[in-house]
């Protein structure tokens, strides 16, 4: 009796804690970075100390920690004076909107056309780089470091000369600087239609001694960004060097300060869960890449840049350097068309794929191949789920008709259990002799279930990180596949006008797939221990809380995936003729 009351005490706690979580921790912690932001706002751009050799002199800021509503706020009115200044070129192409900064020659102003901050109509485009001034600064920069002193190179406050009032995939743009000292810089930028710059930078000397300078290119970010914080999902630093796909937090890079990496080729950037701002050196160039960490003014900055070998210049001659830059969404077919087309390596491991790549992303174009056929992004995860569940309708069989035989034998263990309770040894006896009688073995119903553990996380893992999901509607209330499900128990699905706290939020689809999880479980045999029994009952309970936040498509594909499973077993139960 001691042991059941705190069992039940011990479960109790268990779901205090899931929903007291949001509560007590998530609510301070939004507050903390609400106020962070706005301190970041009252904040201009200053210079940084270079954290170490080669870097240029001015390190830019980044993105503020609650992604870029702020940011949207006061981007307009800022854009707006700067336009009206002439210090800025509008790129123009049918997936960005934005602006090439001419003091500094920085790409620091662009949103996703395609993409919005909700599904609403009418909803402001997602806001991927800002400029400095702005509460989330974010941008990229690409420039020339001196070797030796006295040599002037462009800097954040150079002002650029334009060719052309627009930047567009049929017109590039052409930027130019001339030191005064017999060095003249061009910028040239092109675009394609989709998010792909190609940045030619070429310096000639017109002087009468030699210069020697080094190529580089950076994105830089300020404030520490709000991730997803799920172990699934990697956002953060990232970059491939050599071939080989190097993942660093936040944390690893405030830690560690600066982490090198000498590669050829490949590339390096910043990546959140659905969008990917990177360099890309010339896949046949010799680079020194880099993630760096540095605070000013109690606001984090973090960098990535590349640097190429040194270039010397004489007199009459001049130098020229190619790199790219991708600012955009994680589309994976146009990953795997830039990749292939401008040999940038591994260019999909952007996309975190996860252990299982070679089964997810098999399963990313399935589901957007049957997206693109049914019209309706929900469908096509059903579709999925049939078509995996009909590929392992084989071994899932074998596990099920396992159970079910296990099931048909629960009288029987029952009353050996009764029988031998004060003889632990014997009842083991007994019930292993059982076993062999009746030809069950207790482990024969796991093997094929272990067997498709990588299958339905590789499916989980699809459904979680891919961009066509974003959005994307179902039917009736879901009208966001990546969000969680908008209706809540706690206020009678709308009946009642109330608010309630983000503890006591619990979709209809959560409430759906734990019925369905329930009906799974008391079709499986029952635990033989009474305790296990008890700690199983709750699990239910439990799942539907914790899914009650994660996206609806993923509940819905749990739903959808127990009841094909709870028809398959009662299936098989009926025809073995076990009770159900």
């Amino acid at each position: 009796m001691t042991d059941q009351r705190n069992l039940i005490i011990a479960i109790a706690l268990s779901i205090a804690i899931l929903l007291g979580f949001q509560y007590f921790y998530e609510k301070p912690r939004v507050e903390q970075q609400k106020q962070l932001a706005a301190q970041q706002a009252a904040q201009t751009e200053q210079s940084v100390p270079v954290p170490a050799p080669g870097v240029p002199a001015q390190q830019p800021p980044g993105m503020a920690p609650q992604g870029m509503a702020e940011v949207a706020k006061e981007r307009p009115v800022l854009l707006a004076e700067q336009l009206a200044a002439g210090t800025r070129v509008k790129i123009d192409t049918p997936a960005l909107h934005g602006s090439v900064n001419l003091v500094g020659g920085r790409i620091d102003d662009l949103t996703l056309a395609q993409y919005h901050e909700t599904p609403e109509p009418g909803s402001p485009e997602i806001v991927l780089l800002a400029p400095a001034g702005t509460p989330a600064a974010y941008y990229a920069e690409f420039g020339w470091v001196p070797q030796g002193a006295g040599i002037a190179t462009p800097t954040a406050t150079t002002r650029w000369t334009a060719d052309g009032t627009a930047l567009t995939p049929a017109k590039p743009l052409t930027l130019s600087w001339d030191n005064g000292q017999g060095l003249v810089f061009e910028r040239k930028f092109a675009v394609d239609p989709d998010f792909m710059f190609t940045v030619t930078q070429t310096v000639r000397n017109t002087g009468a001694a030699p210069v020697t300078l080094l190529p580089y290119s950076l994105v830089s970010r300020s404030g520490t960004p709000h991730t997803s914080g799920y172990y699934i999902l990697h956002e953060g630093p990232l970059g491939v060097f050599n071939g080989s796909l190097t993942e660093e937090n936040y944390d690893n890079v405030r830690k560690a300060g600066s982490i090198s990496k000498e590669t050829t080729g490949g590339w390096v950037g910043i990546t959140d869960k659905y969008w990917l701002v990177s360099l890309v050196p010339d896949p046949n160039e010799k680079v020194t890449a880099r993630f760096l960490y540095n605070q000013v003014a109690n606001t984090d900055r973090y960098q990535t840049d590349t640097m190429g070998a040194p270039v010397t210049i004489a007199p009459g001659a001049s130098a020229e350097n190619t790199g790219r830059l991708f600012a955009g969404a994680k589309q994976v077919k146009l990953l795997d068309a830039y990749s292939e087309k401008l040999n940038i390596k591994n260019f999909d491991l952007a996309i975190d794929f996860g252990w299982f790549y070679f089964l997810t992303k098999p399963f990313f174009y399935a589901l957007d191949f049957f997206g693109q056929v049914l019209g309706n992004f929900g469908l096509a995860i059903l579709l999925l789920t049939v078509c995996v569940k009909a590929v392992f309708f084989p071994l899932a069989n074998k596990s099920y008709q396992a159970m079910s035989k296990m099931k048909a034998l629960q009288p029987k263990m029952q009353e050996l259990r009764e029988k031998f309770s004060d003889d632990q040894a014997r009842m083991n006896q007994e019930l292993m002799a059982l076993y062999k009688r009746e030809k069950v073995s207790p482990v024969s119903g796991c093997l094929p279930i272990l067997i498709q553990i990588p299958v339905f996380f590789a499916l989980y893992k699809v459904l979680f990180v891919t961009i066509e999901m974003r959005h994307a509607p179902f039917f009736g209330w879901i009208h966001d596949l990546s969000s969680p499900d908008p209706t809540n128990l706690f206020t009678a699905f709308g009946l009642i006008p109330w608010s309630p706290p983000t503890m006591l939020h619990l979709g209809l689809w959560p409430l759906i797939m734990g019925v369905t999880m329930w009906f799974q479980q008391k079709m499986n045999p029952a635990p033989p221990d009474p305790i296990q029994q008890k700690v199983f009952q709750f699990l239910p309970i439990i799942f539907t809380f914790m899914l009650a936040g994660f996206p609806a498509g993923l509940v819905i594909y749990w739903a959808w995936n127990n009841t094909l499973s709870v028809l398959q077993q009662w299936t098989i139960m009926k025809r073995m003729g076990v009770k159900v």
